[in-house]
């Protein structure tokens, strides 16, 4: 029941003074070469390394996670090496067609769309910045973070340290609830909205961006199951199924909420 600490709610004003950054640094990031982008990320990463006890504690001390949880989840977050290498890889011009001179080939070259807007929960309250944040920035968008209400601090830590890393304006984080989640995506200088949430909030936010036909990435609510075939490990099944269905009480969206058994084994 005690104050943690008070953190100020952006104004309309901010969100669009935070926009109008991002617009200015937009083309300088874009023509950023992708290794050195990828590398000022790993930069981020590290200084966020730095504080991955804090980072724990803050996480349990702002929405509960035990102490566990909460420093799997910061280790996790700040372990990016292999992920930033995927996102690398997925980024790369790409040559399709044959290998010799003589047959078609075209060359895939990926452009960014600009300013990407994050709207991020609570339940992973940094690592699910930073998995919407790092393959964003590293197609050469800069990006907006919204962390969750109930998350601001952790927000703030996560945002603030990769930040510390790249040019000036890169990366933002604006801090309040839904209405001001609403100014950024309803902004029509915003190109993206990545948001991991409830459906109900992920219809409101399709319905805003499909005025201006705005890309969208979504990860909402769902019912998921478990399936346990005859052949299977019972031990492990049996592990398996209460440690994913009670993660964080089971509020996170790899939790099971259902399991089917082969009826021979039931």
């Amino acid at each position: 029941g005690q104050v943690i600490a008070r953190v100020p709610v952006s104004t309309r004003q901010d969100v669009l003074d935070a926009v109008e950054r991002s617009v200015a640094a937009s083309d300088a990031w874009a023509a950023t070469p992708l290794d050195e982008r990828i590398a000022l990320m790993r930069q981020g990463c590290a200084v966020l390394g730095r504080s991955v006890g804090e980072l724990a504690d803050r996480i349990t001390e702002e929405m509960g996670k035990p102490k566990a949880e909460a420093a799997e989840e910061a280790e996790g977050a700040v372990d990016k090496a292999d992920f930033l290498d995927l996102v690398q890889k997925a980024n790369a011009d790409e040559l399709l067609g044959g290998d010799d001179d003589e047959g078609p080939q075209s060359l895939v070259i990926r452009d960014p769309l600009g300013v990407v807007v994050v709207i991020s929960p609570w339940n992973f309250p940094s690592d699910e910045i930073l998995l919407l944040v790092l393959p964003a920035l590293a197609a050469g968008n800069v990006v907006i973070v919204k962390p969750s209400e109930v998350t601001p601090l952790v927000g703030k830590m996560t945002v603030e340290a990769v930040a510390s890393a790249l040019p000036p304006n890169v990366l933002q984080i604006v801090q309040g609830d839904g209405e001001v989640g609403g100014w950024l995506v309803e902004n029509d200088n915003v190109d993206m909205v990545a948001m991991t949430g409830s459906t109900a909030v992920g219809k409101e936010i399709m319905t805003s961006c499909a005025k201006g036909l705005k890309r969208l990435v979504l990860e909402l609510g769902g019912k998921d199951p478990m399936i346990v075939f005859a052949d299977a490990d019972l031990d492990l099944a049996a592990s398996d199924a209460v440690e994913y269905s009670l993660s964080n009480t089971g509020q996170v969206c790899c939790s099971f909420e259902r399991v089917y058994v082969d009826s021979s084994i039931k």
